[in-house]
């Protein structure tokens, strides 16, 4: 069901609309009925795999799945030794890829925890702090600088209230904010009236009217949109792929080609028995085995490990091995907005001074207060 256009309303008809008091808020059995019935203040999290499914998901990789039939195909021609070999290569790409991304996952886990955000809230007329996850629409919230804005609310009081809305609309500058209803046709960025999710109040303080959360909000709008973008293969994935096709059919060309001829040979001298069959067949097995490159997954596995924590000491955590080469593949980022991908300040790292030629001006000429000019130049 579509929203209500909360920013055309007045603020006494929003608090009408959604049944709550701005001077005192909801009360708790309110906001209790309320939580059942939306949900969690919170965006739809994907499914995340369990540690066996994330580990068997290590063998889903077509050089892994070669080997694996190396390994049987080894044990089938009597030599163990070999097939033992390959088998613990298989484990251990096999670990060493679950570990990598179980640390990463946990990482993900403690970081949410720590960032566990809370608000302030009016509940029964008091002031309470709780978790954003209990927000729920009619809560009104207190906002004050340096707060980020639990959900999606219509602001009903504002002093000099401004919103770093940069991580949703992009726009670097602070927007300020006011009670007066908008045109309905206004955009998110110029709903002025507005504080959405995600934001951080810079300056000044307000309180707003909850009016979306969770999934509801703009924020939610997006991440369902994400949600359902295609899930490509990376470019090492790509390779790797094609290169496990292309040896998976060398590989049994060698096997037809080998054994074919062979008893092709022995039968056009009429010598071809059941013994010679068998053993030519065994003998081509094993030949394609040995033109398997074994180590071609440990030396990728391991590769991409190391490249994982290099990431990691420096701040950047990959869920996936995998994505390591396809970052190490980017050379272009296309972005429309510098506060989408940065955090919207500009710090400086060095400052050099260093004098100038003196400039003839009009006042030097005139013989009074000249001074000579200083060039600055800002490392930024």
């Amino acid at each position: 069901m579509a929203q209500p256009a909360w920013h055309v309303m007045t603020t006494d008809d929003v608090a009408r609309s959604l049944g709550t008091d701005t001077a005192r808020g909801l009360s708790a059995s309110q906001a209790q009925e309320r939580l059942s019935r939306h949900g969690p203040n919170e965006l739809t999290h994907e499914e995340r795999a369990s540690p066996l499914r994330m580990f068997l998901g290590q063998f889903a990789n077509v050089l892994i799945v070669i080997l694996l039939a190396a390994v049987v195909l080894s044990a089938a021609v009597g030599e163990v030794v070999d097939a033992a070999i390959i088998l613990v290569i298989v484990l251990f790409c096999a670990m060493l890829g679950f570990v990598q991304e179980y640390r990463a996952e946990q990482a993900l886990d403690s970081l949410k925890k720590m960032l566990s955000p809370t608000t302030s809230v009016l509940r029964d007329g008091a002031e309470t702090r709780i978790p954003s996850a209990q927000v729920v629409p009619g809560d009104v919230v207190l906002l004050e600088a340096g707060d980020r804005v639990p959900a999606d609310a219509r602001i009903v009081e504002a002093h000099s209230l401004r919103c770093d809305e940069a991580p949703l609309t992009g726009e670097s500058v602070p927007v300020g904010k006011g009670t007066d209803p908008v045109s309905e046709d206004a955009g998110t960025a110029d709903r002025r009236n507005m504080a959405f999710t995600g934001t951080t109040v810079t300056y000044g303080r307000g309180r707003a009217v909850v009016t979306a959360t969770g999934m509801e909000t703009a924020f939610g709008q997006i991440a369902r949109e994400v949600a359902s973008v295609e899930t490509v293969k990376t470019p090492l994935e790509k390779r790797t792929e094609e290169i496990g096709k292309w040896l998976g059919i060398i590989a049994l060309g060698i096997c037809v080609l080998v054994a074919g001829f062979s008893i092709a040979r022995e039968a056009m001298h009429g010598t071809v028995d059941f013994a010679f069959v068998v053993s030519m067949i065994m003998f081509a097995v094993s030949l394609a085995v040995a033109a398997v490159p074994e180590a071609l997954a440990a030396i990728v596995t391991g590769a991409l490990a190391i490249g994982m924590r290099q990431m990691a000491r420096r701040g950047a955590l990959v869920r996936r091995m995998p994505a390591v080469e396809t970052l190490g593949c980017t050379t272009v980022i296309c972005t429309d907005k510098t506060g989408t991908l940065t955090r919207g300040e500009m710090t400086v790292r060095a400052l050099f001074t260093f004098p100038a030629p003196a400039a003839g001006t009009g006042e030097d000429a005139g013989g009074g207060g000249g001074h000579r000019n200083r060039g600055h130049r800002l490392g930024l």
